[in-house]
């Protein structure tokens, strides 16, 4: 059984209300043109709060339960609506943390930001999927999925959590039509083993909804702030992948008749 050493995801966080005048979200930060989170120039809002705990996480202040700056749907998309010329072939992603440990502010910021026409995406890991409602999907036109592992035991090693819900959600998002991109953290010794990667590569190539498949090679570039926070960053002595490395993982893929992008 894979439990939480704590739970985080329960309603009594007051992260957001049933009111679309109430809603509010815990806001990390934001990067008003982000070229990595979903096609073209991108608004992305990364919101705090989740319960993974990422061994190569680079928000690390992000995680647990939402905090920080609180904003309400309506006040971020008259701010996204500021770049609408720098992101007009691109849009809106809400990243984190955890984007769907706040689902109702998320759901009313995806409405919103289609009523003014503008490109949504969420970039979540699936573990909270059965948090996000029909009508948040519905107003979503692209999921940036992130599978950290397929070996059931290397994903709870790396993230603390079981796959089984972002397999679920995978599924979900298949018999829905949802547009997926699924993207891949390559940490050599931790997520690169062959048979790993082997399964990942098959059970996407069963998934008709999958636009895209990312190889992100691990990078150090979150270990600031480990050590800014006092936290131990187990990662350290673990080196990037090498392009031999990466060609072996997208090789794996193709076999699978899976295209990938690095």
């Amino acid at each position: 059984m894979c439990t939480l050493l704590e739970d985080p995801t329960t309603d009594n966080c007051n992260c957001a209300t049933a009111s679309a005048t109430d809603t509010v979200g815990y806001v990390h930060s934001v990067e008003t043109c982000g070229t990595v989170d979903g096609p073209g120039l991108r608004y992305v809002l990364f919101l705090n709060g989740c319960p993974l705990r990422c061994m190569y996480c680079h928000n690390p202040d992000a995680q647990g339960k939402p905090h920080g700056e609180q904003k309400s749907p309506e006040t971020v998309i008259e701010d996204v609506i500021k770049y609408r010329n720098f992101i007009k072939d691109g849009g809106l992603t809400i990243s984190g943390g955890e984007p769907l440990m706040q689902p109702q502010f998320v759901e009313e910021t995806f409405k919103l930001a289609k009523e003014a026409g503008l490109h949504t995406t969420l970039d979540t890991s699936g573990f909270l999927g059965h948090k996000a409602s029909d009508e948040l999907l519905d107003n979503t036109d692209l999921v940036l999925l992130d599978i950290k592992s397929w070996s059931p035991l290397t994903y709870k090693y790396v993230t603390g959590v079981c796959v089984d819900n972002t397999v679920k959600f995978a599924k979900r998002l298949e018999e829905r039509g949802n547009k997926v991109w699924i993207r891949f953290v390559l940490v050599p010794g931790l997520t690169d083993n062959a048979k790993n990667v082997d399964g990942l590569a098959e059970f996407v190539a069963t998934l008709g909804n999958v636009e895209r498949v990312e190889i992100l090679p691990f990078h150090k570039m979150g270990e600031h702030k480990y050590a800014a926070a006092g936290l131990d960053y187990k990662l350290k002595d673990t080196p990037t992948p090498t392009k031999g490395e990466v060609d072996a993982v997208q090789r794996i893929f193709a076999k699978h008749g899976v295209e990938t992008f690095v």
